[in-house]
């Protein structure tokens, strides 16, 4: 193993193979230990959503971003709800106003197909 390659002459040093290759798996099997999965848990919404069925899957909601997971916030538009699509967005502004202490918006809300979505994620704190 090489030591100090830019001394003159370069320092090497005569050790165990297997033992360095034991040591290094070791190292990459603590990291991997420590390593956090973050998931993404999808929530979906439609635009006429009462207020106690809200309320449920808000709760879920900050379950989910105080687990340390992302959250994919949905709105589902079916049929001639597709017209309204400021219902869908008041949702997910709603969403994200009652997550403001523990949420932070990481895409704000954008259509794609009949689907209206909004990503949330943890709050990090900056050092």
């Amino acid at each position: 193993m090489l030591v100090a390659p830019g001394a003159k002459p370069p320092v090497c040093r005569i050790m165990d193979y297997g033992k360095y290759r034991y040591e290094q798996q070791k190292k990459d099997q603590e990291a991997r230990r420590k390593q956090k999965v973050i998931q993404v848990k999808e929530v979906r919404f439609t635009p006429g959503i009462g207020d106690h069925d809200f309320n449920t899957k808000l709760r879920n909601t900050r379950r989910f971003i105080e687990k340390g997971d992302k959250v994919k916030a949905s709105v589902r538009f079916r049929g001639r709800a597709i017209t309204h699509k400021d219902l869908g967005r008041e949702v997910l502004e709603r969403l994200a106003e009652e997550l403001e202490d523990v949420a932070q918006i990481e895409s704000r809300a954008k259509m794609e197909g009949r689907n209206m979505f909004m990503m949330l994620g943890p709050i990090t704190e900056k050092k």
